[in-house]
């Protein structure tokens, strides 16, 4: 296949059925790439045992998280120096060839080495694919498509665990990694076939190696940092949350940031940084990647902690907490292509944005509301206008990103937003977190207490209230029958008529710290909604590069 040297060239040479082929297999890509995140959670505690790797459980989830992390910004770089074609092409061969080996697996070392190579293969797929849409067609044709790449998202939240579950207890969980491959055969294939190869002729000559590796050492630990903070260590026999002052936290968040201000030197002089930083002297650039940055602290915090209430308080199955969240992912595809479309059409953003920003605010302050008797109508309305109020994010700020830089930096912009997002969500899960255990702490005597608990049993309870016991008190199953196994035999007839009372102090304690979580949405949704209102909003290209050697947008 020629080189084409413009992605007009390119996409004038493709047909419209070409072009929708390409998008179709792009989709299809990403979807494998997030069905995956979602399918393996649910196969993991059968994983764990099967391999014997308790100790290990938690990289088998950080490691995917950090290669994906780490890769996105360096594949988006990669992809405007060569071309999205080799990009996304080893992109998917490495994520179906580490697919199979993780399928494969015999030992948890082997799993976590093999998924680690499955996040470096799916870091590119979702910056680089929303970067091929940029080359396909013009921003006043992209909001079409664009919110169909949020809606993969929903869609996959939505099946993942059923899928996950069905084929462990089906097959074996070897085969969550195994059906990865005819489908993305399929894709992989069509974009062999169609996507055009559009490379910068000097591409070879300036790569930022320095810059990567030192980015790489940046974000590792300042991830493992973060993910960290949601852990526990042992004291005395019981397990204690870490505090922000435990080496394994605040210094590992603090070796990252200074090799995160190492990396911003580099990038300053360097021919071909990573990440320009002049991409931030672009002020709708700065402005979405901020916001967001600052609303994927809601999404993240929804998704992740609204099935632990299903699970936990309204005794739900994994896979039946995946479905009760529904609600929220359908608002959040319906928005997603509704606000692609509508920008297409109009061309307006700038209120949209902020609308459905504040919307997001005000179905997570509804949230806030959450109680252990809260009627699930109720709260699937809640959830749907949270849902609604975060869909166009992920449509609408890909698309003024993309049309506020020239097309030589599509890929670095976009892989940009991308890292953004996911340090966002990282970061507000880490804050939501904290407010979870200290206000669980808080909650479960008083919530004790107050359901009829007498007051010489509620500081038995209240050690292990934030998994700070010997006994975890937040966990899935019959809280009452374990509460009960933990008592000394002796004391069983005194504590088994209680037994309701301590249950119900424990869920109502429960609900309340994880409806206090929303606040951390909320500020950064609302904060999100303020930077929105400093956009300046500007007409999308009916061209794909700037007009008449018109320059990239300036903070001016």
């Amino acid at each position: 296949m020629a080189h084409a040297t413009t992605a007009d060239e390119a996409a004038l040479n493709l047909s419209p059925r070409a072009k929708l082929e390409i998008l179709g297999a792009i989709l299809l890509a990403l979807f494998l790439f997030a069905l995956d995140q979602t399918v393996v959670g649910t196969a993991l505690p059968r994983i764990i045992t099967d391999l014997k790797g308790n100790e290990l459980y938690t990289w088998s989830v950080t490691i995917y998280l950090l290669t994906a992390t780490i890769s996105g910004p360096i594949y988006g770089k990669l992809s405007d120096l060569f071309g999205r074609r080799p990009i996304v092409i080893f992109a998917v061969s490495l994520f179906l060839v580490s697919s199979a080996l993780a399928g494969l697996s015999q030992e948890m070392w082997q799993l976590i080495l093999f998924r680690g190579l499955q996040g470096l293969g799916g870091g590119a797929i979702f910056p680089v694919a929303l970067a091929v849409v940029a080359d396909l067609y013009t921003p006043a044709e992209r909001g079409k498509y664009l919110g169909f790449f949020g809606a993969v998202f929903g869609v996959s939240s939505l099946v993942g665990p059923g899928i996950g579950g069905f084929i462990t207890d089906t097959f074996s969980w070897h085969w969550i990694f195994f059906i990865n491959i005819p489908i993305g055969l399929i894709s992989l294939i069509i974009l062999w076939r169609l996507l055009p190869a559009i490379r910068r002729p000097e591409a070879a000559r300036h790569i930022d190696y320095v810059g990567a590796f030192v980015f790489a050492l940046a974000i590792a630990p300042f991830l493992v940092g973060l993910t960290n903070k949601g852990g526990t260590h042992l004291v005395n026999g019981a397990k204690v949350p870490n505090d922000w002052s435990d080496p394994a936290v605040a210094g590992l968040i603090l070796v990252g940031l200074a090799f995160g201000a190492l990396f911003l030197w580099i990038e300053s002089r360097a021919p071909e940084p990573i990440v320009p930083l002049s991409l931030f002297r672009i002020r709708t650039f700065t402005i979405s990647v901020t916001a967001m940055f600052l609303a994927a602290f809601g999404f993240f915090t929804a998704v992740i902690f609204l099935p632990r209430w299903f699970q936990t308080v309204a005794g739900a199955s994994a896979t039946e907490s995946g479905y009760n969240i529904l609600p929220l992912l359908a608002g959040l595809i319906f928005s997603a292509i509704a606000s692609g479309q509508i920008v297409a059409r109009v061309g307006r953003y700038k209120f949209l944005l902020f609308g459905s920003l504040v919307l997001l605010a005000f179905g997570l302050f509804l949230l806030t509301n959450l109680r252990s008797d809260t009627d699930r109508a109720t709260l699937w309305l809640w959830m749907a206008l949270a849902g609604l109020g975060i869909g166009p994010s992920f449509a609408v700020f890909t698309l003024i990103v993309q049309n506020s830089v020239s097309p030589d930096r599509i890929g670095v912009a976009t892989s940009s937003l991308t890292f953004f997002q996911q340090i966002g969500g990282t970061v507000g899960l880490t804050l939501a977190s904290t407010v979870f255990a200290d206000r669980l702490t808080a909650e479960i005597p008083t919530q004790l207490v107050k359901d009829g608990v007498p007051q010489q049993l509620v500081t038995q309870f209240a050690g292990g209230g934030a998994g700070g016991g010997a006994l975890d008190l937040t966990g899935t199953g019959d809280l009452g029958a374990r509460i009960l196994a933990s008592v000394p035999e002796a004391a069983r007839p005194i504590v088994q008529p209680l037994i309701p009372n301590i249950v119900q102090g424990i869920h109502d304690a429960f609900s309340i710290a994880l409806a206090s979580t929303f606040w951390v949405g909320i500020a950064g949704a609302l904060i999100a909604a303020a930077f929105v209102l400093f956009l300046q909003e500007v007409p999308m290209r009916q061209t794909f590069g700037f007009e008449s050697g018109a320059p990239e947008e300036s903070t001016a």
